[in-house]
C-alpha cells in the first residue's frame, strides 16, 4: 500500500482526526495502559476524572475507541456516521463539565472548549455522505483509494 492512500479520500480535517486515532492508538494509550504507574493514572469519562486502578481498568475502552476511530477514518467506515459524532459531541459535554467541577476549571473555559468540540461534532454529523462514498469507492468497503493516473 502506498503511503499517500493514509492521506487522501476524506477532508483535510478528517485526516487530522485519523492522525490523533493514530498516535492515540499506536503511541499514547500502550504507553499508559503498560508503562504509567497506576499512582498516576487519571481517565475522563463524561468530565469526571477517575484515578489509580479504576482509571486503569476503563483504559482499554478508551484505547479501543481511539482504535476504532482510527480505522473508520482510515477506511471511511459507514459505521463512523453517527457514532464519531456522538463520541466528539460527549466530549463536548465532558469539557463542560470537567472545566466547572475542577477547582482550577472556569464556566467561560468549558463553554469555549465545549463549544469547539461540539462545531466537530457537527461537522463529523453532517459528513455522511464523506463516509458513504469512502464506502463506494472500493465496492468492498475498503476506504478510499488513489487513481493512479
Amino acid at each position: 500500500m502506498d503511503i499517500k492512500q493514509f492521506f487522501v479520500g476524506r477532508p483535510w480535517w478528517m485526516t487530522g482526526l485519523m492522525i490523533f486515532c493514530a498516535y492515540m492508538t499506536f503511541i499514547y494509550m500502550p504507553f499508559d495502559l503498560f508503562w504509567k504507574p497506576v499512582a498516576e493514572d487519571q481517565e475522563v469519562w463524561f468530565g469526571f476524572v477517575l484515578h489509580g486502578w479504576l482509571a486503569k481498568a476503563t483504559e482499554p475502552l478508551h484505547w479501543a475507541i481511539y482504535g476504532a476511530g482510527f480505522y473508520g477514518f482510515l477506511k471511511m467506515k459507514p459505521w463512523m456516521h453517527p457514532w464519531a459524532s456522538l463520541y466528539v459531541a460527549q466530549v463536548a459535554i465532558a469539557m463542560l463539565v470537567f472545566n466547572v467541577r475542577d477547582e482550577r476549571g472556569q464556566l467561560a473555559s468549558g463553554l469555549i472548549v465545549g463549544s469547539v468540540f461540539l462545531l466537530l461534532a457537527i461537522a463529523i454529523f453532517n459528513a455522511r455522505d464523506e463516509f458513504r462514498r469512502g464506502d463506494d469507492q472500493s465496492g468492498q468497503g475498503q476506504g478510499p483509494t488513489v487513481d493512479s493516473n
